[in-house]
């Protein structure tokens, strides 16, 4: 009996291995399976990259900017303040958006952007932080200078003129943010910046992301489309002065609106002159006889990546007419997967911006701010490149 002791401990002891042994194999098993997407329902997503080393610097204040504008203005502004914050080695507080433009969208950037992916993604350049700290909101309000920078500024200017601003002021909140950097003359380094704030740092958030991914899966399964960005809105039209084909009613109504935006510098429009020069978006009717000229046929599959168009239905008959699969968001998705994201202009058009960087074909009717980014992303090494301008 006591011989046998030994080799009962004995026994025991390698199946105590080899049950351990088993399992660490099923565990290496079952994440092979999880890396290659082959575990069912379980999260086929690559474990998250390393974050970025942060970059050591002393911080000469802080930057608060207003983004002004709608989604793809404001996404090239924050852009731009990104590349000012690294320049004059500011901490820039997480940017806020217009709220008091015509579409009245009252989103704030994390209904819109990933903020975590946002700040992590710029540690290694620029410090970033959610909001003011407390210490500073407290203290005199004259510690914050509020000013918009002088448009189409170079490095000089920030450098001589706003940076030694921090001496006095702890905190400068640019509150007009649109076309506030030169494009050109700037160093490789800060337009290196720039791009990786666009391509890289501004990623929607998941919500969006999936709702966008899902209309896309819903037009590719009908196969081939074209991204149309109908810029046929009343605010383009009015900011525009562009009233061809209006009625003298809708031409007043759509005067009196830039009246009513003081910001709006121009009140008093020629049409036909901005018309002559190229500067007005093209109409539904118009769009359509390019599409022909362009050799789309009648069945092509046309996603309208635009808002409410300026006239409803009735302005775009003739479109639909020589087009008839003529599709908007509201078609393909059920009202309660739109619900969140309804009266919110700017969430609506990152729906579309998603869209249009995966169409087949992306063709804008007007050469403003979503044509050049959608381009952009296009242009990047992975999409398709079928873009017509």
């Amino acid at each position: 009996m006591a011989r046998s002791r030994p080799r009962v401990w004995l026994v025991a002891a390698c199946a105590a291995v080899l049950l351990w042994a088993s399992v660490a194999q099923l565990f290496a098993v079952g994440r092979l399976l999880l890396l290659f997407g082959l575990a069912g329902d379980a999260d086929p997503s690559p474990p998250p990259s390393p974050l970025p080393p942060t970059r050591i610097y002393k911080s000469n204040g802080y930057l608060k900017i207003s983004c002004n504008g709608g989604l793809n203005q404001m996404r090239s502004e924050i852009c731009d303040m990104v590349a000012v914050a690294r320049l004059l080695n500011l901490t820039m507080v997480v940017p806020e958006l217009d709220k008091r433009s015509f579409w009245a969208d009252q989103s704030n950037f994390g209904d819109i952007f990933d903020v975590r992916h946002f700040i992590d993604s710029l540690r290694d350049e620029v410090h970033v932080v959610k909001r003011l700290p407390k210490r500073i909101r407290q203290k005199d309000p004259n510690m914050i200078l509020e000013m918009p920078p002088v448009s189409w500024s170079d490095e000089k200017y920030y450098l001589n003129q706003i940076l030694p601003l921090f001496s006095k002021h702890s905190v400068i909140h640019f509150n007009k943010t649109d076309a506030r950097l030169a494009n050109n003359g700037l160093s490789t380094e800060l337009q290196l910046l720039r791009c990786r704030v666009n391509f890289h740092a501004l990623k929607f958030t998941p919500e969006i992301e999936k709702l966008g991914n899902k209309l896309v899966r819903k037009l590719r399964a009908q196969g081939s489309f074209v991204a149309l960005h109908l810029r046929y809105e009343m605010d383009m039209l009015a900011f525009s002065g562009c009233n061809h084909g209006l009625s003298p009613a809708e031409a007043e109504e759509l005067k009196r609106m830039r009246y009513a935006y003081p910001w709006w510098r121009e009140k008093e429009i020629d049409s036909q002159a901005k018309r002559s020069q190229g500067l007005c978006p093209l109409t539904p009717e118009e769009t359509s006889l390019v599409l022909k000229a362009l050799g789309f046929q009648e069945d092509a599959l046309i996603y309208i990546a635009a808002g409410e168009i300026y006239g409803g239905e009735k302005r775009l008959e003739p479109l639909r007419a020589a087009f008839p699969k003529l599709v908007r968001k509201e078609m393909l998705l059920d009202s309660g997967a739109l619900r969140q994201f309804q009266n919110h202009s700017s969430q609506m058009a990152a729906l579309d911006f998603i869209v249009s960087t995966a169409s087949d074909v992306f063709i804008p009717t007007f050469d403003g701010n979503m044509a050049k980014l959608v381009e952009g992303h296009r242009r990047v090494p992975g999409f398709p490149e079928k873009c017509a301008a």
